[in-house]
């Protein structure tokens, strides 16, 4: 084969998964758009910020619960398919990791929502219907941790299908489920979101079991491989912890600032924003992660790497650039006349995306080379500069500060991650 037709055949094949993948994000986004503009309508700012709150709470309990493994099962799993019983005694040990975690987390949790002061973070809702959430929520966090482990599973498997049908009617799942309980009432606002993901779970696990991964399967294994999962607890855990923490910081810093209705539109920008870098960022997991996870020399990482990192900023420069000469209409769509002022300070927020999404490409290949320190470093480092520099700015420019620091954060994590990974050893096993 000619180096042209190498590289047509390439591209297609990038265009092929980034079309596939895209498909099934686009479904997610949607599902987010529908349950932000759901909440977004029947909810003022200070209530929307509220929910926030919760869901950053929950991220946490997911992330101490699955140990953040979700890079894991997808680079573990397609490193050793070739190898069936090696690769049940890796599911083994990660599956017995995450139920330890998982035990430990829900009990910490119920010991933590009769003891902290909840009317902190949720100003506008009574601490027993929080409490009430919080009960709700630990079945389910257990089922969107399911449903992560099942669909990483079959993308390390390359069983593409799978994969997006469990995305898929998850996706449709938590829109009906939202939709219907917050028109009928029959459950408090943070009741319905801690129990969306509950009876996709079970989809999930039915879907999965098809291909061969159940709790069946897993126990027949006389193995219980442990070791490789700990860098991938350690890289996952640390932004799942990290991430809704210094949320929540942002948050109460411009809430005690500026108002917890200005805290209640910072959330909307930050919905938006989550909007598309949640859409590259589940897509670029589906192309790096199985290919980077393979013994690779430098030259062959650069031949495949390079061609998909110019790619991504490419179309991601598109998109960031739609969303900024539509950006009055999407607060209208996405949220609620009671946001429009939301649209004058995206731009900002807009360009730190675009930062986002090239560092958040170079961080799935420390992530799937098992660069624990390097990545830990950097991830740290950047959360520091975003809380940091909100502070900073909230004083500084009001308003504008978050959507600054953002920015900032995001272009330096892009520059130190390109020079972390153009640095990496190549060579060692």
């Amino acid at each position: 084969m000619s180096s042209k037709d190498k590289t047509s055949q390439e591209s297609a094949n990038f265009m092929k998964l980034f079309l596939g993948s895209g498909m099934v994000t686009f479904l997610n986004a949607v599902r987010v758009f529908v349950v932000n503009k759901l909440l977004a309508v029947f909810l003022p700012p200070s209530a929307f910020a509220c929910v926030g709150q919760f869901m950053n709470f929950m991220t946490m309990g997911q992330a101490t619960s699955s140990l953040a493994l979700q890079n894991g099962w997808v680079s573990l799993t397609a490193q050793n398919k070739s190898n069936f019983e090696q690769l049940r005694g890796v599911w083994r040990g990660g599956f017995r990791l995450t139920t330890f975690a998982s035990i430990v987390t829900f009990a910490v949790a119920l010991v933590l929502c009769f003891i902290v002061p909840l009317e902190k973070f949720f100003p506008d809702i009574h601490p027993r219907l929080v409490q009430a959430a919080v009960i709700f929520a630990l079945p389910g966090v257990f089922a969107t941790n399911i449903i992560t482990i099942t669909s990483s599973v079959m993308n390390g498997l390359g069983h593409y299908r799978r994969w997006a049908l469990i995305n898929m009617v998850t996706s449709l799942w938590q829109m009906l489920w939202v939709a219907f309980f917050l028109y009928t009432g029959r459950l408090s606002v943070l009741s319905i979101v801690a129990t969306q993901s509950v009876i996709a779970g079970i989809f999930a696990t039915q879907i999965a079991s098809r291909a061969g991964f159940s709790l069946r399967e897993i126990r027949k294994s006389a193995l219980d491989i442990r070791s490789p999962w700990m860098s991938y607890a350690l890289m996952g855990i640390v932004p799942m912890v990290l991430t809704p923490v210094v949320l929540t910081f942002m948050r109460l810093t411009i809430g005690e600032n500026l108002g917890w209705n200005a805290a209640g539109i910072w959330q909307g920008i930050w919905k938006i924003s989550d909007f598309l870098t949640t859409f590259f960022s589940a897509i670029l997991g589906v192309i790096i992660l199985p290919k980077v996870s393979a013994k690779l020399t430098q030259s062959e990482f650069w031949g495949m790497f390079r061609p998909v990192l110019v790619k991504t900023l490419a179309l991601a420069l598109v998109a960031v650039a739609i969303l900024y000469l539509g950006r009055s209409l999407l607060v209208t769509v996405m949220l609620s006349s009671a946001y429009a002022g939301a649209a004058d300070y995206m731009p900002m927020q807009l360009l730190g995306d675009f930062f986002r999404v090239g560092g958040w490409a170079l961080g799935l290949v420390l992530v799937a080379r098992r660069e624990t320190k390097k990545f830990l470093i950097l991830e740290i480092c950047s959360e520091v500069v975003l809380a940091s520099a909100t502070y900073g700015f909230v004083k500084l420019y009001e308003f504008n500060g978050p959507m600054m620091a953002y920015a900032l954060e995001n272009f330096l994590t892009l520059v130190a991650s390109f020079i972390i990974v153009s640095r990496l050893d190549w060579a060692k096993k």
